[in-house]
């Protein structure tokens, strides 16, 4: 694409602190001065809680710091003056994703089909399931599967093999793709913010094994979705991305399913372009995604 070549050289800044004068000045001197020119910056300032959010994105065409060196200039010129949590990506960096799967393929084909359009830049080396159901869809993508039963008193076992799996493929980050099983917590602390989850929105409301057969019952107008860095507490990590969609006394429950399917889709892809774009930032349990 004709964008590439500008995207291999560019570098991108997430930052928060507490809001305070000459933060916004600071950043934009520290590039300018090192002959970096800005290409996109956004910021939002959280005036409940007094917390500055920014990202900025410059172009390393001419910029005179190394790399590699960037960082380490960074905090002592700047974020050390400011207090800073701050992260430093590369375009040139194509993040690597497994996907974690069940026996539902919606979220599955979507993903793999942006991926192999194009339209997403990152590479999906596995698919990680508990069942054999979706082993043949990863085959027509080329990608490696790998069968991970989660047997009754032997889950810790299989996240051990999991964890194994990850770290064998050098994978960043996961993406659950209605992955039906619970992940301790110690799974996730390795990989914390890193690990994104796609639902329904029903939850708490409609919970159980047929959501969409209770809330067809109980008449509901609207269905939704919800994606989220996964949390040791069930299903309440920081959101990235929010739908709905609306349904009619005309809808019947395979209605509701195919259009809830459509926009778990469609949400869960939100969630994963913005991490990819590097546009997520976590504060606490909430999320900024920049625009």
């Amino acid at each position: 694409m004709p964008e590439s070549n500008n995207r291999l050289r560019s570098a991108i800044l997430l930052i928060h602190c507490a809001d305070q004068p000459g933060v916004v000045a600071a950043v934009a001197e520290f590039i300018h001065e090192n002959r970096g020119n800005i290409v996109d910056l956004d910021e939002h300032v959280d005036a409940s809680n007094e917390i500055f959010y920014m990202r900025v994105e410059w172009s390393l065409d001419e910029f005179a710091i190394r790399a590699e060196d960037i960082g380490e200039r960074f905090q002592t010129l700047i974020a050390t003056r400011f207090n800073m949590t701050w992260g430093l990506r590369f375009s040139h960096e194509v993040p690597r994703m497994a996907i974690f799967v069940s026996k539902l393929g919606h979220c599955l084909y979507d993903l793999l089909s942006r991926w192999q359009s194009g339209e997403w830049r990152v590479e999906i080396p596995l698919v990680v399931s508990n069942h054999r159901t979706l082993e043949p869809v990863a085959g027509q993508f080329g990608i490696d599967f790998r069968h991970v039963p989660v047997r009754k008193g032997e889950k810790e076992a299989a996240e051990r093999e999991q964890l194994h799996l990850l770290q064998g493929y050098d994978v960043e980050f996961v993406v659950l793709a209605r992955y039906m099983q619970i992940l301790s917590a110690d799974f996730i602390s390795h990989y914390p913010h890193r690990i994104i989850n796609i639902h329904h929105s029903f939850l708490p409301a409609f919970a159980g094994a047929k959501p969409y057969r209770a809330a067809f019952e109980r008449g509901v107008k609207i269905i939704g979705a919800t994606s989220h860095f996964v949390t040791p507490e069930l299903d309440a990590g920081p959101i990235i991305e929010q739908d709905i969609v609306h349904v009619t006394h005309r809808d019947t429950v395979k209605d509701l399913v195919r259009k809830g399917r459509d926009l778990e889709k469609v949400v869960l892809a939100r969630a994963v372009w913005g991490y990819l774009e590097r546009k997520l930032m976590v504060c606490g349990n909430r999320t900024v995604v920049f625009s």
